[in-house]
């Protein structure tokens, strides 16, 4: 079984591999051996994705952002401030969403997908060159994102002037000033050194970034009752699992960047500060549905229900 799964060593899809490569094997007694490829090894992803739908790899990863050039619905998870800032009700949701488990089944198993899980890496944390507290405070600030229509428009919706960039031209970006500000998990910030070509970390209560595991379809209804059994029992074990990973790794991320570079200001979104962005990205769901079309708007709106109805349930409302 060949997987990519795996951003670099240490990171958050590396961990996730290799836990379900350990599981996998053990639970085959070396029957099934899963070969992990880290990213580049086999182009980018867009190209695995394809290698994916194409039964040349059976696992992979991939944002939503680059999973949507495949099933577009999937884009929603892209929709700043739409998931919960309770993890715990994220992942309820993220794990057994029908909006996007069942909805969208039909549509992943056309392009030769099937939608195996969704998990979170951390939340989103931005690097400026200023403080940024409000919107207004984004006037100017050429804010990279990745090639995705839904992320220009909302960053451009927060006030900022956005570019999509590669991230591997990120950090040159930064150095350079081409770009003043970008946003990913904060492991992934240590990771990359953004840290190194920036003055503000802000976390802005946006958004977990999530992942999602895809398998090739063939390859899945191919396997045995017991076998698919087996890999949806990894998968829930999983769950909890890269929750905890996770949140341990961008914690000691923050820690690290602290120490690697103590003139970098953190800076925290107060509720209020946070609910104007909030606000404004209340607009883009109706960008979405326009953009992405299909059954878009059913996507976000049950996804929107689930969410509300697992905060219910958790107490947050």
């Amino acid at each position: 079984m060949e997987v990519r799964a795996r951003e670099s060593d240490g990171d958050v899809q590396d961990i996730y591999a290799e836990e379900f490569k350990r599981m996998v094997e053990e639970r085959t007694d070396g029957e099934v051996s899963v070969t992990i490829y880290t990213y580049g090894q086999l182009g980018n992803e867009n190209d695995i994705t394809e290698l994916t739908a194409n039964g040349a790899v059976q696992f992979s990863n991939a944002s939503p952002g680059h999973l949507g050039s495949f099933v577009p619905e999937i884009q929603v998870l892209l929709i700043p401030y739409l998931l919960s800032e309770n993890e715990e009700v994220n992942k309820k949701v993220l794990s057994n969403s029908e909006a996007l488990y069942g909805e969208l089944a039909d549509d992943f198993q056309s392009k030769g997908l099937k939608l195996f899980d969704i998990y979170p890496e951390g939340e989103m944390v931005w690097t400026t060159k200023k403080e940024v507290r409000e919107p207004e405070d984004l006037e100017g600030v050429k804010f990279r994102v990745m090639t995705s229509p839904l992320l220009v428009e909302a960053y451009d919706t927060f006030g900022a002037d956005p570019v999509a960039l590669p991230w591997g031209e990120v950090y040159s970006g930064l150095q350079l000033n081409t770009i003043d500000a970008q946003v990913n998990p904060i492991f992934f910030i240590e990771s990359a050194k953004f840290y190194e070509v920036t003055d503000y970390l802000i976390w802005t209560g946006e958004q977990e970034y999530t992942t999602t595991v895809v398998a090739n379809s063939d390859f899945w209804n191919g396997l045995s009752e017991e076998r698919q059994d087996m890999l949806m029992d990894i998968r829930s074990e999983l769950t909890d699992f890269i929750y905890e990973e996770q949140q341990k790794l961008n914690q000691a991320s923050r820690e690290n960047i602290k120490e690697e570079a103590p003139d970098i200001e953190y800076v925290e979104l107060t509720a209020e500060e946070r609910e104007a962005f909030a606000e404004r990205a209340e607009q883009l769901d109706q960008f979405y549905i326009d953009e992405v079309g299909g059954n878009a708007e059913e996507v976000v709106e049950k996804l929107r229900s689930e969410i509300e109805k697992a905060e219910e349930e958790m107490g947050e409302n």
